[in-house]
């Protein structure tokens, strides 16, 4: 039976893990905070602390709030979004003093340290009697429990895809890849193209395979999906090891391949310059959902015209990432019917359509993508595609954080260092079975 983490060994083991407090997003300060505004007698006050995001997303968090607030007057959201170097940290300090806020937001793959240190409440009951689950594409819903029970209400997904330069494209004779959702490339042939690109032309790169070699979560959440395609997994079912799962012969081939367009194919660069996919120096990259509104806002950079999307390329399998920012209620609060009101609102369809209308972002429930047209258009129908038919979620393990740390190692091990891909897969594995044992 797996021992119960306090949150103070959690906190412990965040600060001895180097960035996993980083994210892939650019995030804004503390953006609305009601503390100072006087709270009436017939007023409660809920407080919700979340991961800062970019303005789409304040704006759309604080236009959810007023709204929510404008229907239930005795109730007053006090939001503050914390940068996300600073979130996980000060999220779990204040859960494991006793002062947590009512309402939070949780990265999904954190969920399991959460719950099982008992500072969330179930949202089973409240989820399955008002909150609409058959709404909820299963991969989505089954990255909200823990052990079986719904803990975290759903907001929007993520996915990723390859994105390209169609200037280069064009220069190098080579046909744009398909943009329809059912029709990704293989990885062979997304190597075959780059090399095609970088034999004409020198100075551009290939392909930039799984973002580089960034910190924090985004190097697992980019670079798993590469383990599942080639038929691995990082974990056994049961989740108790590593060994015959992360240094398997699936998983050493999709390494292999990892490794080789770097060392072998030179179609990929360790090193690239800053903004190389936006000033035309690299072909192709995989990007998150996230990033499409950035580009509509940069008229000379625009989808469709200077850039394409297309599906994820597959290896023997077809699959992608999923998993977004869900909203959680504290175990510890004083006003749990009224903080799940909120949730239940924010998560609503109504709720969730304003918010992805104001992100851009994929909804996490059918009806409201269907009721949305730019989701089911070109460049947004290939992630909603995706995400509903081939996504998959990150182990949801106490021990996700070593987990994260030890693939961001492997990948810099085989991709930077150039070091044998069986070695490298070990010592993953070790450092996972390791940590796997103590719980």
């Amino acid at each position: 039976m797996k021992k119960r983490l306090s949150l103070l060994s959690i906190v412990i083991i965040l600060f001895c893990i180097t960035g996993v407090a980083l994210s892939f997003h650019t995030f804004s300060n503390e953006n609305r905070d009601t503390s100072g505004e006087e709270i009436t007698k017939d007023q409660i006050e809920l407080t919700f602390w979340r991961n800062a995001g970019n303005s789409a997303e304040n704006q759309a968090y604080e236009e959810l709030i007023s709204e929510f607030e404008a229907k239930h007057p005795s109730t007053v959201i006090n939001m503050k979004s914390i940068p996300y170097n600073d979130y996980e940290v000060r999220l779990r300090t204040e859960l494991a003093a006793g002062n947590p806020p009512d309402i939070m937001t949780i990265d999904n793959p954190n969920l399991a340290l959460y719950a099982n240190a008992g500072s969330l409440l179930s949202l089973d009951q409240y989820m399955k009697s008002e909150g609409n689950i058959d709404d909820i594409p299963e991969a989505t819903l089954n990255v909200l429990k823990f052990n079986d029970e719904i803990f975290l209400a759903p907001v929007v997904e993520s996915g990723i895809a390859l994105f390209y330069n169609k200037h280069i494209f064009r220069e190098a004779g080579i046909p744009f890849p398909s943009e329809d959702p059912n029709e990704p490339m293989t990885w062979d042939e997304v190597r075959v193209i780059a090399e095609k690109i970088t034999k004409l032309n020198k100075d551009v790169y290939g392909i930039d395979p799984a973002q580089g070699f960034a910190e924090g979560e985004a190097a697992a959440y980019f670079k798993i999906p590469l383990l599942w395609q080639f038929g691995a997994e990082v974990l056994s079912p049961d989740e108790t090891t590593s060994t015959d799962y992360l240094d398997s012969k699936e998983a050493l081939e999709a390494l292999q391949f990892y490794q080789d367009l770097y060392h072998k194919y030179k179609v990929a660069e360790v090193e690239l310059p800053p903004r190389a996919f936006e000033s035309g120096k690299l072909a192709m990259t995989v990007l998150g959902s996230w990033t499409l509104a950035e580009y509509e806002n940069k008229p000379n950079h625009k989808i469709g015209e200077y850039f394409g999307v297309a599906p994820l390329p597959m290896a023997k399998e077809r699959v992608v990432p999923n998993g977004g920012w869900a909203l959680g209620l504290s175990s510890q609060s004083n006003y749990k019917d009224e903080a799940w009101e909120f949730i239940k609102y924010v998560s609503s369809y109504d709720g969730m359509k304003k918010y992805a209308e104001i992100t851009g972002d994929i909804p996490a429930r059918y009806s409201v993508a269907r009721d949305m047209p730019e989701i089911n258009e070109y460049p947004k129908n290939i992630f909603l595609h995706q995400v509903q038919n081939y996504s998959k979620n990150r182990p949801g393990t106490l021990a996700y954080p070593v987990i994260s740390d030890a693939i961001k190692t492997l990948f810099e091990d085989v991709g930077i260092g150039g070091k044998n891909v069986k070695e490298s897969a070990k010592e993953a594995t070790e450092k996972i079975n390791k940590y796997l044992e103590e719980l």
